[in-house]
Parts: structure tokens; C-alpha cells; sequence
């Protein structure tokens, strides 16, 4: 990234950028269905939790399945591992496979209920619903997995994957030894799963629940009432793409992990952003809003500075919502699920973080204080600081990961040569005398 890289406004079509693994109907799929239910539901008030995870799962979720398989056809797309044309072994010898598989699926699922029952944390706050939601699944999950494993074993061209290798490891004996660094990957990616759906999950509801709250002539009442609600908004629709995201993580979506990042630094820069680890919450060491107030009250009484600064700040979330639309069904931390390399990651290969941090800075404003204090200004401008160079490194640790894959290798080169940031940062370079101006390649 050098730091955020971006593309030209206007690409040469002579070195069109790198194909991207989701095509752009397949996040507009998932609007439409999450638009029209969110009419409906504050239609008629429904700001239930229920509702809020029908907006994700179903509302949202099914048309972008549908685009997936009836317009985009992912499901015959090489990269599923997949061979429609016939079954490639017989019903007993894909059983054989089908049930060391199931053992190992079953034992990961084991080992994440342990997780749950054992951290306190899932059992407090919007956490507990989330686990609720879990219990429910349980017995339909255990009997939906049977035969989709014994139906799908027959048809992949290698079903001998992470969980077959877990239930080798489960089962040993005569199921032999599983092949080095595969039981890794998979409790790797099983690992990101289940800690990101718990979390997405109990977030899910609120977030759903402070669209339904809003009155119809409460976004009408002035910019920073229009501001907030078009935030909000758009932070339901990030939470509601993502948690569809962890959910369907499947082959013949052509949604599978490819990968789990392998990389120790990559999940602690990370986890410290999410709870119950995060840094940067309210009273965490990393806390930068003591003695600040929000972009609002600096500017109450100019009615034209809070249009300007309500329109950036929608402007910033936007991107923000749109870098989560633009994976369709792959959203996932930590994980490799195909290169995207359209909408806003046409023009920055890490829009998300480039618009998240500086949504913060402008919303937060640590520069300026309510105690008039100057140590609290220089205080909270290097926790803040230091907040968005967690954010690089968690840029350059996703960097480091995928740039295993030549797709991204190319279409990280692609992004050297065609990015106007790039550009500007490599001639910043050369005019500090401070080293050489070419980008240093290393995202999930």
C-alpha cells in the first residue's frame, strides 16, 4: 500500500485493472433486498432483534445468492475446486471421506462451543442474543452438514481439505496422518469465523434497530440530524454485508477461505480493533476522546460549516459502507476469498481504513479540547495517531498475506502504476531526499 494506494480517476484502457473475483451486481442485489425490507420494518416498527437478523441473513443475503448463482454463476467457476460434469468417485468411497469430514467438522464446532461457554464476555450484552441464535442453529446445522458433506464430497475434485485433515487428527488410526500445516489452516479459519459472526451478530440488532428508531421528520430538522441519519444508515448496511460475509464462506458460492492469514502480527493488529481486545474503546489505553466533543458542537451557530463538515463525514462513511458492498458475499478480517478489485478498491487497495480513520479524525476532532487544555490536545492527537498506524500495519500484515497469490501481486502493480496516490507519495519521497521512490508491495 504504500500507505493507501489508489487508482487514476480516469484508468488507460490499454491496462484495464485486474478482474475482480465479485462482479458489482451482486452488492447491489443484496441493496435492494436490504432497502426494501428496511421500508417494511419501519413501516410497521419492526426494530426487533428477529428483524434485524432477517435484514441481514435473508433480506440481504438471498438476492445476493441468487445474483451469485443464476447471473454471475460462480458455482462453475474453476476456483471452487468443484466438477458439475459428474461425480468423480463412487457413493462409498466419497462416504469413507464424507464421515472422517464430518468428524472433524463437528469436533471444530465442539472446540468453538468451549470457546463461547468458556469467555465470559458472550454471555453479556448483545453477545447473549448472539449466542441464543447459536443454540437455535445447533441441531440444524448438525443435520444440514451431513448430507450436504456427503453430497458436495462426491463432486470436488480434492474433498481431502482442513476439516478431513482435523478428522484424521480426530479419529487417527487408520485414517492416516494428516498432511503438515493443513489442520492449521483450518482451525485458523474456523478461528476467524467464530470470533467475527459472534461479534457481527450482536452488533447486528442495534445497528438495525437505530435505523427503525428514526422519525420521519427527525432527518429533516437540520444538517447534523440528516448527517447522523445518513450515517447510521450506512454503518447498518456495512454490519448487515459483513455478517452475511462470515456466514457463507462455502464452495459452490465460490465464497470458500482460500486462506487464513498465517501471520501472528496480522491477528494481533487485528483483534486489538474488536472487543474484547480492543484498544481504542472508551477507557482503553488507546482512548483519544477525553476532553473532546464531536464535530457538532465545535461548529454549532455556522450553519454552512456543519453542512461541509456532515457532508464529509457522510461522504467518508460511504466509502467506508461501499468497501464492505464491494465483497458481495466474501466480506471477512483475516482471510483470503478471492482478489476484489472494483468499486472504491478500484481507486485505494484499503478504502475501508483510508475513510474509517479519517472519519475519526474529522468527527472526533482531538486538535481541539474542552478543557482548553493543551497536553489533552497533544494527548489525544497521538493516541489517535497511533491508532491510525495500527491501521497501516494491519493494512501492510493483509498485504503480506495475499501477496502469496499472483492475482494480487498483479493487481497490486497494477495500482502502483495507475494510483495518483502512489504517485504523490513517491514524489514526496524523492523531494524529502529521504529514500528511494519506488512502493514497497506487501490485505483480508
Amino acid at each position: 500500500m504504500e500507505s493507501y494506494a489508489s487508482s487514476s480517476a480516469r484508468p488507460d484502457r490499454a491496462e484495464p485493472c485486474p478482474r475482480s473475483a465479485v462482479s458489482h451486481g451482486v452488492g447491489l442485489a443484496g441493496l435492494a433486498g436490504l432497502a426494501l425490507w428496511t421500508v417494511l420494518a419501519w413501516r410497521y416498527g419492526m426494530d426487533g432483534p428477529h428483524a434485524g437478523i432477517f435484514a441481514s441473513v435473508v433480506a440481504c443475503g438471498v438476492p445476493m445468492l441468487l445474483w451469485s448463482l443464476l447471473v454471475d454463476r460462480v458455482h462453475r467457476r474453476p476456483s471452487t475446486g468443484i466438477d458439475w460434469s459428474g461425480p468423480r468417485r463412487s457413493a462409498r468411497e466419497g462416504f469413507d471421506i464424507s464421515v472422517v469430514k464430518l468428524a472433524g467438522l463437528w469436533a471444530t464446532w465442539g472446540a468453538i462451543a468451549l470457546f463461547y461457554g468458556t469467555a465470559r464476555w458472550y454471555w453479556d450484552g448483545g453477545y447473549s442474543y448472539a449466542m441464543q441464535l447459536f443454540g437455535w442453529a445447533v441441531v440444524p446445522l448438525l443435520l444440514a452438514s451431513i448430507p450436504y458433506v456427503i453430497w458436495l464430497d462426491r463432486y470436488l475434485i480434492e474433498p481431502r481439505d482442513g476439516a478431513y485433515a482435523f478428522g484424521q487428527w480426530v479419529i487417527g488410526g487408520a485414517a492416516g496422518k494428516p498432511p503438515e500445516g493443513a489442520i492449521g489452516d483450518h482451525l485458523r479459519a474456523w478461528g476467524v469465523k467464530a470470533f467475527f459472526l459472534a461479534f457481527m451478530l450482536s452488533i447486528t440488532p442495534a445497528n438495525f434497530a437505530n435505523v427503525i428508531g428514526w422519525r420521519t421528520g427527525d432527518p429533516l430538522a437540520g444538517p447534523v440530524e440528516l448527517a447522523n441519519f445518513l450515517i447510521t444508515i450506512l454503518f447498518m448496511i456495512d454490519v448487515s454485508f459483513a455478517t452475511i460475509g462470515y456466514m457463507l464462506t462455502c464452495k459452490p458460492l465460490d465464497a470458500h477461505i482460500r486462506s487464513a492469514n498465517p501471520h501472528m502480527a496480522g491477528w494481533i493488529a487485528a483483534l486489538i480493533c474488536y472487543p474484547p481486545f480492543v484498544l481504542m474503546g472508551n477507557g482503553g489505553p488507546l482512548d483519544y476522546h477525553r476532553g473532546t466533543a464531536e464535530w457538532d458542537m465545535w461548529f454549532a451557530g455556522n450553519a454552512a460549516m456543519l453542512w461541509i463538515w456532515g457532508g464529509l463525514l457522510v461522504l467518508l462513511t460511504a466509502v467506508y459502507a461501499w468497501a464492505t458492498v464491494a465483497f458481495g458475499l466474501r466480506f471477512s478480517n483475516l482471510t483470503h476469498r478471492g482478489i476484489i478489485t472494483h468499486g472504491p478498491y478500484r481507486w485505494t487497495r484499503h478504502p475501508a481504513y483510508l475513510s474509517k480513520n479519517l472519519f475519526w479524525w474529522l468527527s472526533v476532532m482531538p486538535f481541539l479540547s474542552t478543557t482548553g487544555n493543551w497536553v489533552d490536545v497533544v494527548r489525544n492527537c497521538t493516541l489517535l495517531g497511533i491508532t491510525s498506524a495500527i491501521y497501516y500495519w494491519r493494512a501492510r500484515t493483509e498485504e503480506q498475506h495475499l501477496s502469496e497469490d499472483p492475482d494480487y501481486r498483479a493487481y497490486h502493480a497494477w495500482m502502483e502504476r495507475r494510483g495518483v496516490v502512489t504517485r504523490a507519495l513517491a514524489a514526496l519521497t524523492r523531494w524529502s531526499g529521504r529514500g528511494s521512490p519506488a512502493a514497497h508491495p506487501e490485505r483480508g
